[in-house]
C-alpha cells in the first residue's frame, strides 16, 4: 500500500490539527458543566437527545467494527457478517429493552452518575461499587485496542511511526475530557458518529466501482472472494466457525448495552421523553455503521489481497478505492471513529474512579468528616487527575501491538459483561436478587472468563463469554436463594415494583 506524500499529506495533517483544535474547543465550552461529579460523568440535560443517540451509536462502533472486524473479514471472509448484522440487529433490540427500566430506575436513586453508582444504590452496597469500579478497569484493554487501530492509521497511512501515533491518541483525548468531561465526550462524539455514517455510506458506494458486477454486486463479490479461497465464502469460518459460536456472538451484542460506557449515556437523558429520539437515532447510526463497514473488509481482500496486517484493511482499501482527496477525508472519518469510543472509554473509567472509588472510600478513610460538597469538588479533581494516571497506563500496553485488535478489544468488554450481566438483568426481574448474590455472580463470572481465556480452555472467546455470563447467573441464583433469610427489610424495598 502506496503512503500519502507530498501536497496531499500536508492537506490530511492540516485537516487533522483543525479537528483537533475543534475538539479541545468544545472541550473548553463544556467545561463549565463539568464542575460537579454528576456533571462530569453524565453532563444530564445538557446535550440534545438526538446527539447522545448518535454519540451512543459512536461509542458503540468504535476501533472494533471501523478497523478490527472489517481485519477479521480481510481474513475470514463472509462468515464474519453473523458479527456484523448481530451488531445492529441484537444490539439495538438490547437497548430497547434496557434503556427504559435503567433510566427509571437511575431517576428513582435520585440521578446517579455512573453504572457502579446504579447497581451500588439497586443492591445497597457500597462494597459491590467498589468492586465493579475495579471491574470497570479492564476497559484499560478497550482502550489499548483503540490506541493500536489509530497508530495504526497513522502508520499505514502517513508513515508516521507507531509509537508517535499512539503518543498523539492518548494526549489529544486526555485534553478534551479533561476540560469538558461528559458534555465534550457525547457533544464530539456525537459529530464523529455522524462522519461515520457518512463514511460507511461511501465505503458501500465504492464497492460498485472497486468490485463491480451492477445490481449483482454480492454475487461479484464472492466469486472473486472464492477464486482467492473457497474459505473467505464459507459460511462458517475463523472465530464463527460452529452454530454455537454463532449464538455466543448474538448473545454478545445482547449483552453489549451492559458496558458502562454506554449505558452511561442513558443517564446523560433528563426526561423519559428524550428515550425516544435517543433511541432512535443510536439504531439508525448503528444500521448503517455495524452492517456497512465490513464490506470494506471484504472488498479488501479482494483489491488488496497480500497485506501485511489484516487491520490494515480498511485504510488500504479507502486509499486505492477513492482520489487522494477524498480518500484523506474518509481517513479523518476513520481517524475520529476511533477516539469517539476512546474518549467514552477514559470517561467511564475515571468516573467510577472519583465517583465510585474516591467518593465511597474517603468518608471512611478521612480522619475529618467532609461535607458533601467538598467531597463532590474532591471526586471529581480526583476523576480528572486520574486521566493522566490511566492515560498513561493505555499508552505503556499499547507499545506492544497485539496481533488482533478485534480480539483484544473483544477479550476486554467481554470480561466487564461476564460480571455485569447477571446483576443488572437479575435486578430487573427478580425481587430476590441482592447484593449477595450480585458480588458472588461478579467474582464467578470475570473470574471464570480470563480462566477460560488465559488457559485456553475454549478456543472461541465468544463461548468462553456464554458459557462464564451462564454461570454467572447460576452462581447468583443460588446464592441469592441461600441468602435470602440475611437481607433486611430495607434492603428488600430497594427493589422498585413501580419501575416495573
Amino acid at each position: 500500500m502506496q503512503l500519502i506524500t507530498g501536497p496531499l499529506f500536508w492537506t490530511l495533517v492540516s485537516l487533522l490539527v483543525l479537528y483537533f483544535i475543534f475538539v479541545t474547543w468544545i472541550g473548553k465550552k463544556g467545561n463549565k458543566f463539568s464542575k460537579s461529579m454528576n456533571g462530569f460523568a453524565t453532563a444530564r440535560g445538557k446535550v440534545n437527545p438526538w446527539l447522545v443517540g448518535a454519540s451512543y451509536a459512536a461509542s458503540f462502533a468504535s476501533a472494533n467494527l471501523f478497523i478490527g472486524v472489517p481485519g477479521l473479514a480481510y481474513e475470514h471472509g463472509v462468515a464474519v457478517l453473523w458479527y456484523t448484522l448481530g451488531g445492529f440487529g441484537a444490539g439495538w433490540i438490547a437497548l430497547l429493552l434496557f434503556a427504559k427500566k435503567f433510566w427509571r430506575y437511575g431517576k428513582k436513586f435520585g440521578g446517579v452518575s455512573t453504572l457502579p453508582e446504579w447497581l451500588g444504590r439497586r443492591y445497597n452496597s457500597k462494597t459491590l461499587q467498589v468492586l465493579v469500579t475495579f471491574l470497570v478497569l479492564f476497559n484499560v484493554y478497550y482502550i489499548v485496542g483503540q490506541n493500536v487501530g489509530l497508530a495504526t492509521i497513522f502508520e499505514t497511512v502517513l508513515g508516521i511511526p507507531y509509537f508517535w501515533g499512539i503518543l498523539a491518541g492518548v494526549t489529544i483525548t486526555i485534553l478534551y475530557i479533561g476540560l469538558g468531561g461528559a458534555f465534550a465526550q457525547i457533544v464530539t462524539d456525537g459529530i464523529q458518529g455522524a462522519l461515520m455514517v457518512i463514511t460507511s455510506l461511501l465505503i458501500f458506494a465504492s464497492l460498485f466501482w472497486t468490485i463491480g458486477g451492477g445490481l449483482n454486486l454480492f454475487g461479484e463479490l464472492s466469486s472473486q472472494l472464492k477464486a482467492i479461497d473457497p474459505e473467505l465464502v464459507a459460511p462458517l469460518n475463523g472465530p464463527y466457525n460452529s452454530v454455537l459460536a454463532i449464538l455466543s456472538v448474538q448473545f454478545l451484542h445482547i449483552s453489549f448495552v451492559v458496558m458502562p460506557h454506554l449505558l452511561n449515556k442513558v443517564l446523560s437523558l433528563e426526561t423519559e421523553e428524550q428515550l425516544r429520539p435517543f433511541t432512535l437515532s443510536a439504531g439508525l447510526g448503528m444500521f448503517f455503521i455495524t452492517v456497512l463497514m465490513v464490506l470494506g473488509g471484504l472488498a479488501a481482500r479482494v483489491i488488496a489481497p497480500s497485506l501485511g496486517s489484516a487491520d490494515s484493511a480498511i485504510p488500504a482499501y479507502v486509499l486505492e478505492a477513492f482520489p487522494p482527496i477524498i480518500g484523506a477525508i474518509i481517513i479523518v472519518g476513520i481517524i475520529s471513529a476511533i477516539l469517539s469510543s476512546t474518549d467514552s472509554l477514559y470517561l467511564s473509567i475515571t468516573s467510577s474512579i472519583g465517583n465510585d472509588l474516591y467518593k465511597v472510600l474517603a468518608p471512611i478513610l478521612s480522619k475529618t468528616k467532609l461535607s458533601q460538597h467538598a467531597l463532590d469538588l474532591r471526586s471529581v479533581k480526583v476523576a480528572k487527575g486520574s486521566l493522566v494516571f490511566v492515560g498513561l497506563v493505555t499508552f505503556y500496553l499499547s507499545l506492544d501491538r497485539p496481533d488482533s485488535l478485534a480480539i483484544l478489544i473483544q477479550f476486554s468488554f467481554s470480561a466487564i459483561i461476564s460480571g455485569l450481566l447477571a446483576p443488572i438483568v437479575l435486578g430487573y426481574l427478580w425481587e430476590k436478587s441482592n447484593g449477595y448474590g450480585a458480588i458472588a455472580s461478579l467474582l464467578s463470572g470475570t473470574g471464570l472468563y480470563v480462566v477460560f481465556t488465559s488457559l485456553n480452555v475454549f478456543e472461541n472467546i465468544y463461548i468462553s463469554l456464554f458459557l462464564a455470563a451462564a454461570a454467572g447467573f447460576v452462581v447468583m441464583i443460588v446464592t441469592c436463594l441461600l441468602t435470602t433469610a440475611k437481607v433486611t427489610e430495607e434492603q428488600r424495598d430497594v427493589f422498585l415494583k413501580d419501575v416495573l
